[in-house]
């Protein structure tokens, strides 16, 4: 199935204001002038118009014209919404944690918040993924889906960098109920390789599933837990508004990260520092691909060249009737 869609859609909050303004000028205040000759009848026996429809036929062919270069500016696409094609990869979800404790940082030399760093390497990651289908769980005191399965990298990258502390409730780590939800997104995956990296700098928390049931709905469905655990055996460092940099203990369940990893045959990580995290994400990009067929994916085909006729076919309808049906209109 096809279907018309614009790249550059917002346009259209400009374009509609300007045509109603035209159409408002057009019919409340604008008249045609009026000229009177002496050879009136020798130029009607010529074929001159003084009639008014023509003028309004013509005006009308001018203004679809106009709403036609401006949909140009749009950049129509068809998108074949039904198509399935081969890729090869695995459909992934990337559980980031969004509790208040990762406004800490854990160098000096780089500053950036836990979260910061976290989400620079996810969009760095996604990057690289390019034919894996991505979902986006986020977590604090509950869990919740912040993106379904999706290849649209534009639109993953944009979610990711609005990420805030405070978008989730961050009083809490449900870290059983993060990777629940994460395997809920994954269940009906057609992929025979399906993934979940769960990112995390707390301890578990009272929460609604516990990390046992989420281990046994991973291995149900065949999926693979990589865990990455932020932060070193001294905790990290936050920024006191009156002492300046202080140091905080943190502490991290790096135990229970390894059993989640160990259980569903993926691996556990610890990012002690940025740049750990960076090798940690670098390393999970050499997972294994596999080949499937998926209907999630869209082609695009640029309508230029179909609004280009269309425009050129009501120019020369204009052109005909101007010179050679209505002449002197």
């Amino acid at each position: 199935m096809f279907f018309l869609r614009f790249e550059y859609y917002d346009l259209i909050y400009f374009f509609i204001p300007a045509f109603l303004i035209i159409l408002f000028y057009r019919f409340k205040f604008y008249k045609y002038p009026v000229y009177s000759y002496s050879l009136t009848d020798f130029l009607a026996k010529k074929g001159f118009s003084y009639k008014t429809r023509p003028r309004k036929v013509l005006f009308f062919l001018r203004l679809f014209l106009l709403i036609g270069l401006s949909l140009l500016t749009m950049r129509p696409q068809w998108v074949d919404s039904r198509s399935k094609i081969n890729v090869e990869g695995v459909d992934i979800v990337l559980a980031l944690d969004l509790s208040g404790s990762m406004q800490a940082f854990d160098d000096l030399r780089d500053q950036r918040s836990r979260i910061d760093v976290a989400k620079s390497e996810a969009i760095r990651f996604i990057e690289r993924r390019i034919d894996d289908p991505i979902s986006i769980v986020i977590f604090g005191k509950d869990a919740l889906t912040r993106c379904p399965l999706t290849l649209d990298k534009r639109m993953l990258k944009s979610i990711i960098g609005e990420l805030r502390l405070g978008t989730i409730d961050p009083n809490g780590t449900s870290l059983g109920t993060a990777l629940a939800t994460s395997v809920n997104r994954l269940r009906k995956s057609k992929a025979k390789s399906k993934v979940v990296i769960l990112l995390t700098d707390g301890v578990p928390t009272e929460e609604k599933i516990d990390p046992e049931t989420a281990i046994t709905l991973a291995n149900r469905y065949g999926i693979k837990v990589y865990t990455i655990g932020i932060g070193n055996k001294d905790g990290g460092y936050i920024k006191h508004p009156f002492y300046g940099v202080q140091q905080a203990s943190i502490p991290i369940d790096m135990k229970l990260l390894q059993t989640i990893a160990d259980r569903t045959g993926g691996y556990a990580f610890r990012a002690k520092n940025p740049k750990e995290m960076r090798q940690i994400y670098s390393k999970i990009d050499t997972l294994e691909k596999t080949e499937y067929e998926t209907d999630i994916y869209n082609k695009y085909y640029e309508a230029f060249l179909n609004f280009i006729w269309i425009i050129l076919l009501l120019l020369f309808v204009e052109l005909i009737l101007k010179f050679y049906v209505w002449r002197g209109v």
